[in-house]
């Protein structure tokens, strides 16, 4: 007999282990299947293997208290009320999506499921999926009950976020939407009901809107700076009391696993017409070159060792995937003298050096990622660029 009450699939990744753990501290019996071995082993220790405020002292306790569960085998989701798959549809090397890893995962599921079950999709998918997903196992005679509820939580505040923020929910069937409903409702009574490809676009839509706000800044900043213009000043003087641009970015190096990708995907889906979308990547995907240009411009490169502080992909976060700091410390490799990287929170690159010795070796420094760990620092005599703003004025890194 199944002990759990919800088993989160690749829930050890960076939507399933943080949605597992408040679900575990919900009162659910919670089981965590995940075919990453070594990530099982850490998370079974009480080590949260990346970093989300206030999870790793949360995934103690629900470990104590047994409400935790952790397993690679397929077999043991056989039974269990609701199935939360965290696992979505990537985009490949042309760009396109690809259902290859979500259909690999139904696949390797399908001998375990039981009309009984709920199947929740929770991560980005491609428009359709979801009822593409529920068609195919009907097909095949399993009648599970499929949902898509996305996450759209912050990188690294998913504890806090997912009992604050509104749970979307979308049922192929009207019981799997009461189904997903009722699940979500132990998290938080306010809850949106929309059908599966309303809200796989809503999700993808909150991507794609906020990496095109932040191509806007990033223009600004490359239009301005080209012009020998303080971008800042300008940003600055128009918010002053002002609300109604209150909301414009500060520019930055914008990339991660989620918004590029998102947007890439719902161009796929509008067969290539996404022309703000593809604008934004060109863009945000540009800013490397801009800087490099740039210094081009005034120093000679192959003359001076480029420093670049902060990899991973935001302020105050160990995650590296799709950061634009890899992009520009690549570019930067064919014309400097050398490139050091640093980071307090990167733990598997092995080009990782200490911050003291980037900055001692380094003729100029660039701040990748705003981290509040170099806040104080000490960058006196050194060429800095910093289109973050963050040592000038101390401002606050966008989340």
């Amino acid at each position: 007999m199944n002990t759990a009450d919800i088993c989160v699939v690749g829930g050890a990744g960076h939507v399933g282990l943080p949605l597992a753990i408040v679900f575990a501290t919900r009162g659910q019996r919670v089981l965590i299947y995940d075919i990453d071995t070594s990530a099982l082993e850490s998370i079974g220790q009480g080590n949260m293997p990346f970093m989300d405020r206030g999870a790793e002292g949360l995934l103690k306790e629900v470990l104590a208290r047994d409400t935790l569960k952790l397993t690679n085998d397929p077999a043991s989701l056989a039974g269990v009320p609701t199935i939360m798959i965290t696992i979505g549809t990537p985009i490949d090397e042309f760009h396109s999506p690809t259902l290859k890893l979500i259909k690999a995962c139904i696949d390797e599921l399908f001998p375990f499921l039981s009309d009984e079950q709920l199947m929740i999709i929770r991560s980005s998918v491609y428009p359709g999926v979801t009822d593409w997903v529920s068609k195919s196992l009907w097909s095949k005679g399993k009648r599970v009950k499929v949902s898509f509820c996305p996450e759209r939580i912050v990188q690294g505040h998913a504890i806090e976020e997912l009992t604050k923020l509104p749970q979307i929910v979308s049922g192929t069937t009207p019981e799997a939407e009461h189904a997903a409903a009722r699940v979500f409702g132990l998290l938080t009574k306010d809850i949106v009901r929309l059908k599966p490809i309303e809200a796989e676009f809503a999700k993808l839509f909150c991507n794609a809107y906020r990496y095109i706000e932040f191509a806007i800044a990033n223009q600004f900043y490359m239009m301005t700076t080209s012009a020998g213009v303080d971008y800042y000043r300008v940003l600055n003087g128009l918010k002053e009391n002002y609300s109604r641009a209150g909301h414009i970015p500060r520019a930055g190096l914008t990339a991660g696993p989620c918004l590029f990708k998102d947007t890439a995907q719902l161009s796929a889906f509008f067969r290539n017409q996404f022309s703000l979308g593809h604008a934004a990547m060109l863009v945000n995907e540009g800013l490397p070159l801009f800087i490099l240009d740039n210094l081009r411009q005034t120093h000679r490169l192959e003359t001076l060792t480029v420093g670049l502080l902060g990899m991973a992909f935001k302020a105050d976060n160990d995650d590296p995937r799709s950061s634009l700091s890899y992009k520009l410390k690549k570019i930067l490799a064919f014309h400097a003298k050398a490139v050091l990287t640093t980071d307090p929170y990167v733990k598997d690159d092995p080009g990782i050096l200490p911050l003291e010795e980037v900055v001692g070796r380094s003729d100029i420094l660039i701040l990748c990622a705003p981290h509040s760990a170099y806040r104080n620092l000490k960058v006196d005599g050194k060429i800095v660029v910093d289109i973050w703003n963050f040592f000038d004025r101390g401002a606050s890194s966008r989340s």
